[in-house]
């Protein structure tokens, strides 16, 4: 697995959170795949099962929206509306998950992939008393307003959907490749 450093910054406040600091953090570069597509279907607490076995967590939703916008970026990549060349949404696709490394414009300028489309990654909402989760970044059924770093959608947190994945992040630098275990232990 590959890990990109995102420096610290300050997230601006919106819809879902307060304004906030985060810490510099380390991101999977891709949402966790396995040969080569999205590895979906896990939910909440699977996700932070798995991502636990490989050294990270699930990213809270104003960390999530720090990597995708860095605070100033509408998209993922910039400013540009969503198009097929930028990520795998409703309209945009084949109607079903594709390769992680497939759009190469939509990577973040840090060189994060598949931030938007493709499939919605967890998040969580620690300041949420309801035990509602929050997906972040739209997925390939998705219209391509949810592609916007800012947009989240609730979803409760035993949802197990093909078009829900993770992206795992991590406070210290990996010491060496995290692979993907052939049998992920999941509770």
């Amino acid at each position: 697995m590959k890990w990109v450093r995102i420096p610290a910054g300050q997230v601006p406040a919106g819809e879902w959170h307060r304004a906030q600091p985060v810490a510099t953090l380390w991101w999977s570069a891709t949402p966790l795949a396995a040969a080569g597509l999205p590895l979906t279907g896990l939910p909440l607490a699977a996700a932070a099962a798995l991502a636990a076995q490989l050294g990270g967590r699930i990213p809270t939703s104003a960390e999530w929206e720090w990597m995708a916008g860095g605070g100033r970026r509408r998209f993922p990549w910039g400013e540009a509306a969503p198009g097929s060349q930028h990520a795998n949404l409703r309209g945009a696709g084949p109607g079903r998950t594709t390769p992680v490394h497939t759009h190469p414009a939509g990577r973040t300028p840090d060189g994060l992939w598949d931030v938007a489309g493709n499939v919605w990654e967890w998040t969580t909402a620690p300041w949420r008393r309801d035990r509602i989760a929050l997906l972040r970044g739209g997925s390939y059924l998705s219209l391509p307003q949810y592609a916007a770093c800012a947009h989240a959608n609730d979803a409760p947190p035993d949802l197990r959907s093909p078009g829900i994945g993770i992206r795992i992040v991590r406070a210290a630098p990996p010491t060496q490749a995290s692979p993907l275990p052939a049998q992920p232990s999941l509770p």
